[in-house]
């Protein structure tokens, strides 16, 4: 995994990629009192089995949304966002919406604030073992599986200023994509290489943009679990299915 951990690129070398980076607002208004808007980009927030604050709590990204094979409204984020102080991973995790402003590349954002009002929208069903990275010795896809209350969350394919209308593949090397994460908001690179389920990018990301969709032509390639790297969505796809729990028979909402 060395050629992998090579391109994790940092700070500036990065930055200078990214220029143009949107500062729109990355969650439209909801549809209905008592409801949020979901989709792949929106910054979710959890305490690991603990209370949740009101600021200041741990937050991630949404990699996409929408319908497994048993009709339920289910999301995918990263797995390490959900592993404890013990390096385990912590399942029935509450998450709440995280209705913070997003960040942009160059101003990231520096705090969630929990949406108490509209309380907990969904529950951690899933979580895989975590990167190669985050474990070498043992790694997994790096995706959790959350199940939302279907009352609370309007799913949406459209955040900030990506839309997802599909499922695509790590493209050739040099190929321009983009994320959108909650802390830094759009950013884009380029395809680098890939290596088994992972590929590699210079895609930069920062702490709270793990699970970020990438990519490519409206379509979700991968999850963004460090800053150049990734999971193949096909891969997630292949091991949900093989499973034959939640998210089994994924599909993203439509646009």
């Amino acid at each position: 995994m060395n050629r992998l951990r090579a391109t994790a690129l940092t700070g500036a070398a990065v930055l200078a990629l990214v220029t143009g980076a949107s500062t729109s607002s990355a969650v439209a208004a909801p549809e209905q009192p008592g409801t949020v808007r979901v989709g792949g980009g929106s910054g979710i927030v959890f305490g690991k089995g603990k209370p949740v604050p009101a600021h200041g709590a741990t937050w991630c990204t949404m990699t996409t949304i929408g319908h497994d094979k048993f009709g339920d409204l289910v999301g995918l984020t990263n797995a390490h966002c959900f592993y404890g102080d013990d390096n385990k991973p912590v399942l029935g995790d509450k998450i709440y919406y995280n209705k913070a402003k997003p960040g942009t590349a160059a101003q990231p954002a520096k705090t969630s604030e929990t949406d108490l009002a509209t309380g907990v929208i969904g529950e951690v069903v899933h979580v895989s073992l975590s990167n190669p990275v985050g474990s070498p010795t043992n790694p997994g896809l790096d995706y959790s599986v959350i199940k939302f209350d279907k009352s609370k969350v309007v799913p949406t394919a459209t955040v900030g200023d990506i839309t997802i209308d599909g499922i695509g593949t790590p493209p050739t090397p040099a190929t321009r994509m983009c994320k959108q994460g909650q802390t830094t908001g759009l950013t884009c690179g380029f395809m680098v290489s890939t290596s088994g389920p992972y590929f590699a990018h210079t895609i930069w990301e920062g702490p709270g943009d793990s699970g970020s969709p990438v990519v490519l032509n409206n379509k979700l390639i991968g999850n963004q679990w460090a800053a150049g790297l990734s999971t193949s969505m096909t891969a997630i796809l292949a091991d949900m299915n093989k499973r034959g729990q939640a998210g089994a028979g994924f599909t993203p909402v439509a646009p």
